[in-house]
């Protein structure tokens, strides 16, 4: 599950700490958005180290991205804790004058809010009349709890325990895991489905120091495994050449060359239900490697003789497993006589895959960091969807195709 947790400008803010550390233990993906106030009782470094995640607070950080709408849109659930009653006021007539609010009004997701304040603060007639609205919207506002407060004070205004903030948003959303160890329906979409990933680029050896490869970085399918993670699915990553980490429940089984990742595949795939080759698997590779390096010797030219690698990917459709969707990807580029699509579009029919996901590449499009552009093609190359933008939001596109796809 995607949880917003918003952190506005309270002492109580140390307590969201803990709130992040069991919605993270529990398997969840948390994106940290405090207020500018907030930051003077807790730092962006505390919430980014604990999340994973940037924590920004402006509206106009991260413009290209349209954050201040996309993190409310991609939310499950928005929790604030603790929720000040300026907070509170702000949020029952509209307005958005930070990240926190813009991301609240683009969101359709559940919205919990856990109030902190003084005594005084919380019996107010304005500050229980905004309560009263937020109620009458949709909002569950959890009851602050009666005890010590800021100083010498004590009374209801308390932030209730971080175990009692966890359980009331898990039984706003009806599912999960629940601090005392029970569970009821489990998470997403993909909840239960067993999903293998293959990511970055293989390596074939020359001699000893070289080798053949290309530069793919692994982004797109680490960014699928984070998606298919977040929607329930257990997931494993077959990481070719990738120096990037991955999440907390995601196993990884790193390779080297295309053989060793069909070795690979084909293992953790046994009882798959998806399989989705993200990797740039090498075409040809060295029909002998040497054990030393190769030096020069003054001729000027050195010759390789290659021979053609496993199709990965087409003897995964081969095999024909029942009850298994297979996934493939291809980078493309045009030529004089064919565009990119149009081979992508042979190469669905060739490969016969459930779904093949184009991406052109070149003059800074798909390699690395960098926004991604993809088409769905079927396995007869008709169109079935499109994607563009950050990677994570594209590999959520491509799941939601593999969702439908298996009913």
């Amino acid at each position: 599950m995607r949880v917003l947790l918003g952190v506005t400008g309270g002492v109580a803010a140390y307590k969201a700490a803990i709130v992040l550390r069991r919605l993270k233990e529990d398997g969840h993906t948390v994106r940290v958005v405090p207020t500018a106030a907030s930051l003077q009782f807790v730092g962006r470094a505390t919430w980014e180290a604990l999340s994973g995640l940037p924590a920004t607070t402006d509206t106009f950080d991260n413009v290209p991205a349209v954050e201040h709408v996309r993190l409310g849109q991609q939310a499950d659930l928005v929790l604030v804790a603790p929720a000040t009653a300026d907070f509170l006021a702000q949020l029952a007539h509209g307005e958005a004058r930070d990240l926190l609010g813009n991301a609240l009004l683009a969101t359709r997701a559940p919205v919990v809010v856990a109030p902190a304040m003084h005594t005084e603060m919380w019996e107010k007639p304005s500050t229980q009349a905004n309560v009263a609205t937020l109620r009458e919207r949709g909002v569950t506002v959890i009851d602050p709890a009666v005890g010590r407060l800021t100083g010498p004070d004590s009374g209801p205004g308390r932030l209730p325990e971080p175990e009692e903030i966890v359980a009331a948003a898990y039984a706003v959303v009806g599912s999960g895991p629940m601090p005392d160890g029970t569970s009821s329906a489990p998470w997403g979409d993909l909840a239960g489905v067993r999903i293998v990933i293959s990511a970055g680029g293989t390596r074939e050896p020359i001699d000893a120091v070289r080798y053949l490869g290309n530069r793919s970085s692994g982004h797109q399918g680490f960014a699928l495994a984070e998606a298919a993670r977040e929607r329930g699915a257990h997931v494993t990553v077959v990481a070719a050449n990738v120096a990037l980490p991955l999440s907390e429940g995601v196993a990884r089984v790193d390779v080297e060359t295309s053989a060793e990742l069909a070795r690979a595949v084909r293992q953790s795939a046994a009882e798959a239900d998806v399989v989705v080759m993200a990797a740039a698997v090498a075409d040809f590779r060295p029909r002998e490697a040497s054990a030393t390096k190769i030096k020069k010797d003054g001729s000027g030219a050195l010759t390789l003789e290659l021979v053609e690698t496993e199709d990965i990917l087409r003897s995964l459709v081969l095999e024909a497993v029942p009850g298994r969707t297979v996934v493939g990807f291809a980078a493309e580029t045009g030529d004089d006589a064919t565009s990119a699509v149009e081979h992508a579009r042979a190469k669905a029919r060739r490969k016969g895959a459930d779904l093949l996901v184009f991406n052109p590449v070149g003059e800074g499009r798909g390699f690395g960091d960098v926004p991604n552009e993809v088409t769905m093609l079927d396995a007869a190359g008709a169109e079935v969807g499109r994607a563009a933008g950050p990677k994570l939001a594209v590999a959520h596109a491509v799941l939601d195709a593999v969702a439908r796809l298996r009913g």
